[in-house]
């Protein structure tokens, strides 16, 4: 066990009590979702009317229709539609707001550094708001341009940290070879500070992809609004909680699925696998580096 510069290493008995306190929690938080389902699985009086717990299957009969499942992949479809447009624009934006930002002329920073502060202050369903309103796009591009102008502003400060990261001879570098300061940050320094910051990137796309929720209030009919607004009047307040259910599930696993994609661009960045103590050898070394080995045997006297 490798010791660490903020504490002590734990000894048996830290461990140990470790251990009992993190099984103690973890039943504590299955007793507590147990009795939470408990609860809404029991039936409950209404104004003199007993009505089914939340699980009984008179609440989930809808769901064997086939038209329920088209309307509710229409929205799913129509939010993954709105996120995808957002997430292109706010890439394009993003990498237009670290360029600006990063210039060395001042005409051109200050002015851009006043523009992408004022987009990542401002709150995104304002800017929808804003731009349905005065500039009467839609639903759809109103959602579509408010997030991508809001998630280009904070993907444009992630590759700003991810260029201010990188060792200052990339630049000299570039610059020793002829280049100019646009082509060796455009094909020197950014695609290093794009690779680095990526997970921070997809982290962020996940967070444009719940935000297309926010659609919901200017009328868009993305997942939450054709599933809760839509398919709720039609079907009844009865179904109110199954729906709500189902849109938790589909939404869970549409944003797990991209932070596992997330996570796994994170380790493929991490670096190798370090030798064992016992491997370590000069050829081992160089070889773990890439470098190119010749065996002793080989050398020839001139």
């Amino acid at each position: 066990m490798s010791a660490s510069v903020l504490f002590d290493t734990p000894g048996p008995r830290t461990r140990r009590r470790s251990r009992i306190a993190s099984v103690i929690v973890v039943v504590l938080i299955a007793a507590g979702l147990a009795w939470v389902v408990y609860t809404l699985a029991q039936p409950r009086d209404s104004s003199g009317i007993t009505l089914p717990g939340y699980f009984d299957a008179s609440r989930w009969d809808i769901f064997v229709l086939a038209e329920l499942w088209v309307r509710i992949g229409g929205g799913l479809l129509a939010t993954l539609q709105a996120a995808a447009v957002a997430a292109a624009m706010a890439l394009v934006i993003g990498v237009l707001f670290a360029m600006l930002r990063t210039s060395v002329h001042a005409a051109v920073r200050i002015p851009a550094t006043i523009v992408l502060e004022f987009f990542r202050g401002m709150p995104v369903l304002l800017m929808m708001l804003f731009i349905l309103l005065v500039a009467s796009t839609g639903a759809f591009w109103a959602v579509v341009l408010a997030l991508g102008v809001y998630n280009g502003a904070i993907i444009g400060e992630s590759l700003r940290a991810g260029l201010a990261a990188l060792p200052r001879g990339q630049r000299e570098a570039g610059l020793s070879l002829g280049l100019t300061r646009l082509q060796t940050k455009t094909f020197i320094e950014f695609p290093q500070a794009f690779r680095q910051m990526l997970p921070v990137i997809i982290a962020q796309l996940v967070v444009l992809l719940k935000d297309t929720s926010l659609g919901y209030i200017v009328g868009y009919n993305e997942l939450i609004r054709t599933t809760m607004n839509n398919l709720g009047s039609s079907v009844g307040n009865r179904y109110l909680f199954s729906l709500f259910l189902v849109t938790l599930v589909i939404y869970l696993a549409v944003n797990l699925s991209l932070s596992a994609v997330a996570r796994r661009v994170a380790r493929r960045r991490s670096p190798g696998k370090i030798l064992a103590k016992d491997q370590i050898t000069p050829t081992a070394s160089i070889s773990a580096l890439g470098a190119p080995t010749r065996n002793p045997e080989d050398r020839t006297t001139e």
